[in-house]
């Protein structure tokens, strides 16, 4: 017997198959994670962990693949409340005549508080354990998300019109300053200027959240060549596409997030490579609202880190990352005509790792590394939907549904067990999303 004692530890997890993300396209089979404050410690075989861990908590999950916590780099998840209102419309019809209506009859920070704690029980049932947030009442948000445990990059919205949040441009950024501060030093949550879209903020608002930016290293996340009309009504009023216009602003730099960019140019591909640009592909509520598609392979193939999101449930109309996988795979060949194009484990890739570091937390989170935050998702394969199974990363992108997922931990804390929710009341969830069905229905 040997005279060396196990280390105690938090956590020791299980699995049939460890798909770690970093080394890419990696599988570990019959390995195990350990987890001690929160971080993981040791990925390793499983009779290596225990004859070297005495964890205070085993879980064995002989039927699943661990893998990170998905990480969803672009919503709106007050807007969860809205799902199916306004369904089946172009984008500026939905937004302008339906969507932002409707938002300003009921939005304060009840609303924001009701639809972000919806949000956070749908998203821990499919594996999602970090969002990175674009809406008002940010302060409301981030307590929210820190009361709940789930991480998330609040943004910090900038827009040259007056809101239930703010009504000026100075009232806009000395709020965002102080929702910044508040939690500067907070584990779980932290944030990024959440200027709306180019058409919406002015070049002096520009301006300012580059400076800002750069003084509080925090990232910019806003809506960029989402479709073909609001790039021709760019050119038309200033002779410059949006992009160009960010360019000459000073804000095309590697903490740019542009989401949607359905409409880019080989020069635009090759200038977000060049800064550092990370693009948010959001594919379901790019095809439902017929906003364009996002060349995904050619931005992979130049090396642009591209991340996924769902954008809100108002037009996608679910949080479901599963989900967002497999539809940006599976359109990613249809657009580059290639059915080898945007391969599952560079799918898997674009939804943990690659959205980390989109938003600012790839030393953090979005791998199963030695260091990291314990983030993590089991799901079930053994399910019939997902057998015979060949390739444990082709059967997560391509087969799995977010049901299989059976167990969710943040920072080693579990958030989901056995599909049950142990900190969440989801009666009282459902309870108040009931509620606000009526009052929005009547509104």
């Amino acid at each position: 017997m040997s005279d060396i004692q196990a280390q105690s530890v938090d956590l020791l997890i299980e699995a049939r198959w460890v798909v770690p993300v970093e080394p890419h396209a990696v599988v570990l089979e019959d390995h195990a994670v350990v987890a001690d404050g929160g971080q993981i410690v040791a990925v390793l075989p499983i009779a290596d962990a225990r004859a070297a861990y005495a964890p205070r908590e085993r879980v064995e999950l002989g039927e699943h693949a661990l893998i990170p916590g998905l990480v969803n780099s672009h919503t709106h998840n007050p807007m969860t409340l809205l799902r199916g209102l306004a369904d089946d419309l172009p984008l500026m019809v939905w937004l302008q005549q339906h969507i932002w209506p409707a938002e300003a009859k009921v939005i304060g920070p009840e609303f924001v508080r009701d639809g972000v704690e919806l949000a956070v029980a749908e998203m821990l049932r499919g594996g999602t354990t970090c969002a990175s947030e674009n809406y008002f009442f940010p302060d409301v948000i981030g307590a929210t998300y820190r009361r709940m445990g789930f991480r998330a990059v609040v943004g910090l919205p900038v827009i040259e019109f007056p809101t239930a949040w703010a009504t000026t441009q100075d009232d806009y950024f000395a709020r965002a300053v102080a929702v910044h501060d508040s939690f500067l030093s907070d584990n779980l949550i932290s944030t990024a200027f959440a200027p709306h879209a180019p058409y919406t903020v002015s070049d002096e608002s520009f301006e300012r959240i580059r400076v800002l930016s750069d003084q509080l290293d925090i990232p910019v996340h806003l809506h960029l060549h989402e479709t073909a009309h609001e790039v021709d009504e760019a050119k038309a009023k200033s002779g410059l596409r949006p992009f160009q216009r960010l360019q000459k602003l000073g804000l095309v730099n590697d903490r740019l997030i542009a989401v949607h960019m359905t409409q880019v140019t080989e020069g635009e591909i090759a200038a977000c490579a060049a800064a550092g640009v990370s693009v948010v592909h959001c594919p379901e509520s790019n095809l439902k609202l017929a906003s364009g598609f996002c060349p995904a392979e050619k931005l992979r193939q130049a090396g642009v880190n591209l991340a996924l999101g769902t954008d809100g449930c108002a037009s996608n109309n679910d949080l479901d990352m599963f989900g967002e996988m497999r539809t940006a795979a599976l359109l990613a060949k249809a657009v580059a005509g290639n059915a080898a194009a945007f391969d599952a484990a560079y799918a898997l890739r674009a939804a943990t790792l690659h959205g980390a570091r989109a938003i600012g937390l790839g030393a953090c989170i979005g791998s199963i590394e030695v260091g990291k935050q314990a983030d993590l998702a089991a799901v079930r394969l053994s399910d019939l939907e997902t057998q015979p199974l060949f390739n444990v990363v082709s059967q997560l992108v391509y087969a799995t549904g977010r049901h299989q997922v059976t167990d969710v931990w943040i920072a080693g804390q579990r958030k989901l067990a056995a599909r049950e929710l142990p900190d969440i009341d989801t009666a009282a969830i459902l309870a108040k999303t009931r509620a606000w069905r009526e009052r929005i229905a009547a509104a």
